[in-house]
């Protein structure tokens, strides 16, 4: 099965082209963007045929983007403001949860101690698979590509940290708003879905509001689907 994963990944490139919302003039870019380290070095590869040089790309154009758009956005803020911002954007908690929200980790091919330990999920390596990624879109078609799938990636979370609400905790930030809107609202947070063997458990959260259902969220515990159903929550009330 695992003699098989780079040939899946070549055949699903197209799927997570979608999912960027780009797609690739020479997709052998994309392909070396979702090979870890670990890959190339079980099988033989040379350096350049691992991710970590498109993510140094990736890295450089990320901060440009990210804070040329918090610098259009908030024009009278001071530079430790933007400074501030654009780091909680581009940290690695974000990254990985934007690789998340795409399914970035199932493409990423990784050797086979980072497979059995975890490694598909792990936030440093979704998050350099991120901007390796962006990187490759950048060495594929420019500025101006990257620019506009970080845009589309990264929307939500660049608003969200420019209004200081960034990774708070979500589940007590929706009740302060709902508070606002409503008196004495019920909020209540139901498991919806509960899938896969004991250490791999992914979850699916439903928060209802006075017995309407409002968002849900995906999490790798209750807790944290919990926190994901009250941050889309947050999301549609901004829009």
């Amino acid at each position: 099965m695992r003699e098989n994963r780079e040939e899946n990944t070549r055949r699903d490139l197209e799927s997570l082209e979608k999912k960027l919302g780009y797609t690739f003039h020479d997709q052998r870019l994309l392909l070396n963007a979702l090979t870890h380290s670990s890959y190339a070095s079980e099988k033989g590869r040379s350096y350049r045929d691992n991710n970590e040089r498109l993510e140094f790309i990736g890295d450089a154009y990320l901060d440009a983007i990210v804070g040329s758009k918090i610098y259009d956005i908030v024009p009278d803020k001071h530079e430790g403001f933007l400074s501030k911002t654009r780091a909680a954007v581009v940290c690695e908690r974000s990254l990985a949860e934007i690789a998340r929200e795409i399914g970035l980790g199932e493409y990423i091919l990784l050797g086979h101690g980072e497979e059995t330990g975890g490694g598909r999920d792990k936030d440093s390596i979704l998050a350099d698979g991120v901007e390796a990624v962006i990187g490759a879109i950048f060495k594929d078609g420019g500025y101006d590509s990257a620019s506009s799938v970080v845009l589309d990636l990264f929307g939500d979370h660049i608003r969200l940290a420019i209004q200081g609400k960034l990774y708070k905790d979500y589940k007590t930030t929706l009740q302060e708003m709902l508070q606002e809107k409503y008196r004495n609202p019920e909020i209540q947070y139901v498991i919806l879905e509960e899938k896969g063997p004991d250490h791999d458990k992914t979850f699916t959260a439903e928060v209802r509001v006075n017995g309407r259902a409002m968002g849900t969220g995906l999490g790798r515990s209750k807790k944290e689907a919990q926190q994901a159903a009250a941050r889309q929550v947050i999301l549609k009330g901004e829009n």
